[in-house]
């Protein structure tokens, strides 16, 4: 996992996603109608809906309102988002890449120029950072009265490629074809997950040691993660756990 995992993390993501519900299940929906109108409404057909469905029941989306997000795309949405992704640097050159959904590119391009000027970064092209990291599965599995070694033996028989255990919670990487399945092979064996998503993880990571970088680079993750078309930011920061977000 070569420093991707964020052990000190893990509860502060977790009470932030709770206390964020409402807006995560929002994105997720987005994510949702979107594979549903690419690629239809049978998941065992399309891979990218089987995947954001397993990420929206790790996220505590009620089944029902999954559902109801497919009929609703299925039945003729008319809601048009189109996929951007923008890549760039942030303060002390932290790798940033944002996944976005919108239906006005132009207000969308204009914001994430904003938030990277304003807190000491700067908007790249395409492909500038996107080299730096490669898509994996990952799910973060809650340890509590559960033994990490029967975890990754488990995680490994229904396809997973890396597992990797902290005191409280352990990561299983898949590739994001494996995904899915390796989500409803470990829910049906019980476990809870703290988090699962398809994720850019980072090649390599960057530290920062300079309060006022530190300060900036949460100030830009926050306003990137609070704007309504971002769906992900990935980056490739060492020390999150230490910004005190």
């Amino acid at each position: 996992m070569s420093g991707h995992s964020k052990w000190n993390n893990i509860k502060r993501k977790k009470e932030k996603t709770d206390g964020a519900r409402a807006k995560v299940f929002t994105k997720i929906g987005r994510e949702i109608s979107v594979a549903v109108k690419e690629g239809g409404a049978d998941p065992a057909s399309n891979g990218k809906l089987a995947a954001l469905i397993s990420k929206a029941k790790a996220n505590n989306v009620p089944n029902d309102n999954i559902q109801r997000i497919i009929k609703r795309a299925e039945g003729g949405d008319k809601t048009e988002y189109e996929a951007m992704t923008y890549e760039g640097y942030g303060p002390g050159g932290i790798a940033v890449m944002v996944d976005t959904l919108t239906d006005n590119r132009n207000r969308t391009a204009a914001n994430m120029r904003h938030y990277f000027d304003k807190f000491g970064g700067n908007l790249g092209q395409m492909g500038c950072v996107g080299f730096l990291f490669s898509q994996k599965g990952v799910i973060v599995v809650d340890l509590e009265d559960k033994d990490p070694d029967v975890l990754m033996m488990d995680a490994l028989d229904a396809g997973a490629d890396d597992f990797d255990a902290g005191e409280e919670a352990a990561e299983v990487t898949t590739t994001p074809d494996a995904f899915a399945a390796v989500c409803d092979a470990l829910k049906a064996k019980g476990y809870e997950f703290i988090s699962a998503d398809v994720a850019q993880v980072p090649s390599t990571t960057t530290a920062l040691t300079d309060p006022d970088q530190m300060a900036n680079m949460a100030k830009l993750l926050d306003a990137l993660e609070d704007d309504d078309d971002v769906q992900d930011v990935w980056h490739n920061l060492e020390n999150e756990d230490e910004l005190g977000r």
